[in-house]
């Protein structure tokens, strides 16, 4: 049940999607790989909607390089590993929910534990290899995966849900160049808070999810627009020969 004290903090949220609503995300568990740019912004806005669990994920210290986006990490975090960093805010933050920190490297051999029993997967990565194989895992335990990713002005989100969308091998079926890329801070902070917005409401059942759309923010000339793709039937993670010899 939520307490007092949680009523009177999730007021206007209870005015949308009711206690049970409410309840839904307490009970939560949400998995956030990543704690950089995007996953700063994700696990503060989920943190402060009142999801009652999340499990953090990221390899690295906070650098000075770093502070221009990362909003959870401060000038006195320089040298800290991020996970921890970002623990101590999100708990000053809302002490009613509970953290997981996990300062690992997300790999084939240990993504499967990391993820859980987790409700979803948050995609706030900053490379292909490993976005892909959050997807491939998020269909091996049929749990959505919200997806962005971002690059100086612009940026990019979706939502794969297995069984009922494409997957994000679909949209990107080639993995593209890696590299060291520019970005403002308020990119990551635009998309970070549309990929919370997604996780929800998928756990309220409120509105729309970006299934089978990828939306795309053009920070230059500040327009959002959508495009609409489908699954392919020779992608090897969710198409009609996925699995098969």
């Amino acid at each position: 049940m939520l307490s007092e004290h949680e009523l009177e903090r999730y007021t206007r949220q209870i005015m949308l999607f009711g206690e049970e609503g409410q309840l839904k995300l307490k009970q939560a568990s949400v998995f956030i790989a990543g704690a950089g740019g995007l996953g700063c912004p994700v696990a503060l806005y989920l943190a402060a909607a009142g999801v009652g669990h999340l499990r953090i994920v990221d390899k690295d210290v906070a650098e000075r390089s770093n502070l221009n986006r990362q909003v959870l990490h401060w000038e006195q975090d320089i040298g800290k590993e991020k996970v921890i960093s970002v623990e101590e805010k999100l708990l000053a933050v809302n002490p009613h929910i509970g953290v997981e920190a996990f300062c690992k490297v997300i790999d084939g051999s240990n993504v499967s534990e990391l993820v859980g029993d987790s409700d979803l997967i948050v995609d706030a990565m900053d490379n292909y290899p490993a976005r892909y194989l959050l997807n491939r895992t998020a269909h091996e335990k049929g749990i959505p995966l919200i997806h962005g990713a971002i690059r100086g002005f612009d940026g990019q989100a979706t939502t794969v849900v297995p069984g009922k969308s494409a997957c994000l091998s679909c949209i990107f079926p080639c993995e593209p160049p890696s590299e060291v890329f520019p970005v403002v801070g308020v990119t990551p902070g635009i998309i970070g808070m549309i990929q919370a917005n997604e996780v929800i409401k998928y756990l309220t059942g409120a509105g729309d999810l970006l299934t089978d759309r990828l939306l795309i923010w053009n920070g230059m000339s500040s327009e959002m627009e959508t495009l609409r793709f489908g699954r392919r039937c020779d992608c090897e993670i969710c198409g009609s020969a996925a699995g098969k010899i």
